[in-house]
């Protein structure tokens, strides 16, 4: 626990209101803390793998997803592998930038949380486009490795997105 948590328990407890103010005390902590780690693993999460697309390892590794979705295969009719790569790279880079810039503005936070719900929504779709289940054990839905089990984690990521996406509306609306 934070010192800050202690001495909100303790206060709690010494002034005589007693466990339950103390627990709950301990759950406002918990939960402000859950949020906060909820905006920057997400952040983290965009930002590192964004990073990664401006290497030619990760464009590479992409490719076969991103050709296989009508949502994304248009982007090697545009510009070249790398290009796309980097393009998509930039676009987490700047969904990271705007998740993290909501923590102290509300319209970040939203431009961010929607950015990341429409990354999440993408490349989740990835399991309805490219080879992801797995022949060996029967097919759906029985998941390959990749991409199936290593798309799988964005359900989680997607959902966290759209908590960000609540909160952001509620700051906002607060702020006006």
């Amino acid at each position: 626990m934070t010192t800050e948590t202690n001495v909100a328990v303790d206060r709690a407890v010494s002034s005589g209101v007693g466990a339950e103010s103390a627990v709950a005390a301990l759950g406002g902590r918990l939960s402000t803390v859950g949020k906060e780690a909820v905006r920057y693993s997400v952040a983290g999460v965009l930002g590192w793998i964004g990073a990664m697309k401006f290497t030619a390892y990760e464009a590479g590794a992409i490719e076969g997803l991103v050709a296989s979705s009508p949502l994304t295969r248009w982007l090697y009719d545009v510009t070249s592998l790398q290009g796309a790569s980097n393009l998509i790279g930039g676009i987490e880079i700047a969904t990271a930038a705007l998740i993290v810039a909501g923590a102290h503005f509300p319209k970040a936070a939203l431009a961010g949380a929607l950015g990341a719900i429409a990354t999440f929504v993408i490349t989740l779709s990835f399991l309805l486009t490219a080879p992801g289940w797995e022949a060996s054990l029967g097919g759906f839905p029985a998941l390959s490795v990749v991409p199936g089990q290593f798309l799988l984690k964005d359900s989680v990521l997607l959902a966290a997105a759209v908590w960000l996406l609540g909160d952001a509306v509620s700051r906002a609306r607060a702020n006006r």
